[in-house]
Order: C-alpha cells, then structure tokens, then sequence
C-alpha cells in the first residue's frame, strides 16, 4: 500500500462520521492537533472507556485491512533485523493523529492498552507520513535520558518486548520537507500523517 493510498483512505475517513476532530487534555485545553482512531475509541482523556466519542457519540470505523497487514509485516521485518522475535500483534486500534508543522507531541508512554497486552510487551507499530519529525525516545522521561532520530516520510517504527514502555513524542516538525510527489498527489502540503497500531 504506498503512501499516497494511506493518505488518501485517512481522508476519506477522516472526513464522515467518526473522523478527525480536535482532542483536549484533562484541564480542557485543546492539543495541537486533530485526530480520529479506526478499530477502537481512544482519547486522551477517557483511554478506551468509552465505545463511543463523547463530542459526537459517533463509533469509529473497523481498520482497513491493509493497515493490519503493514503493521504486521513491520513486527516481522523489525524482528529479522534485530534478530529477535517479537510477540506477534493483531492490532485492534489505530490512533491516526495529523500534527501541523507547528505543533508538537509531548512525551508519553503507551500505557492505556491491557494488563496482558502490556505484560506480554506487545508490539506499537507507527507510521509516519509527509513532513519529517524529529522524534524523541527513551527509557527515562528526562531530556538527558532521551535520544532524538529523524523520521522521514514512510518510515515505520516499531517497539515491543522490553522496549514496549519507552518515552516518546515529537521534538518538531520540519516544514516543507514533505515529498514533492507525495505533496503532488494528495493535499498533504504542511503536516505529519502519523498512524499508531497497537493491541
């Protein structure tokens, strides 16, 4: 599935019932950017309590199919790579946040999904698409404990196993370093696409 294709069905989707909106934190002060979920509902402030958005009550769409097949070919390339097997992964929730390039995503852990899927360190699988972000990870949340990589439009990040709990977030987006046939081909001129997969 190229890039053009995710970009396209995030639009498409994102556009109807259960699609992007604006989230708030706990204090009701609105985040920097818009999101919306496939499979599951999730927010920032409820987790997964809640079948239903509580802005709109609307229920989010089933994950496309070809969503869970990267997510789960990325678990397995990751792990020839690393020489290590990760647990395997059905994704039952994609969270699909847009950040312009002037926002930012604070550092966080993936921490919300079950006992058991946490326990068994299943793996997240994010895919980034349009402007590259600088992102930042690591073991502790202290800036002196965190590294920081370039994520280019397509990469694909996976963490699971003893990684599963890592801090992580956007530093920044970098503006116009957007693919230009990428830009051409959809409206996706400003911004970062990311797209988490998880159980």
């Amino acid at each position: 599935m190229a890039q053009v294709d995710i970009v396209d069905m995030c639009e498409k989707w994102g556009a109807g019932p259960g699609g992007f909106y604006q989230p708030s934190d706990e204090s009701g002060a609105q985040l920097p950017l818009h999101m919306m979920c496939f499979g599951r509902n999730w927010d920032p402030v409820t987790k997964y309590n809640n079948r239903y958005r509580s802005h709109d009550a609307s229920e989010p769409p089933p994950i496309p199919e070809e969503l869970i097949s990267i997510s789960q070919l990325a678990v397995e390339e990751a792990g020839r790579y690393l020489g290590e097997k990760f647990p395997s992964m059905s994704p039952d929730v994609c969270v699909v946040k847009f950040c312009s390039p002037s926002g930012t995503l604070g550092v966080h852990k993936e921490c919300d999904e079950s006992p058991d899927s946490l326990k068994k360190g299943l793996p997240v699988v994010s895919i980034f698409i349009g402007n590259s972000a600088e992102y930042l990870y690591g073991r502790t949340r202290g800036k002196k404990g965190l590294h920081k990589v370039l994520l280019e439009s397509g990469d694909v990040l996976v963490f699971g196993g003893s990684s599963r709990r890592i801090y992580h977030g956007f530093k920044e987006i970098v503006e116009s370093s957007c693919p230009y046939l990428l830009m051409q081909a959809t409206r996706l001129d400003s911004g970062c696409l990311n797209l988490t997969l998880k159980q």
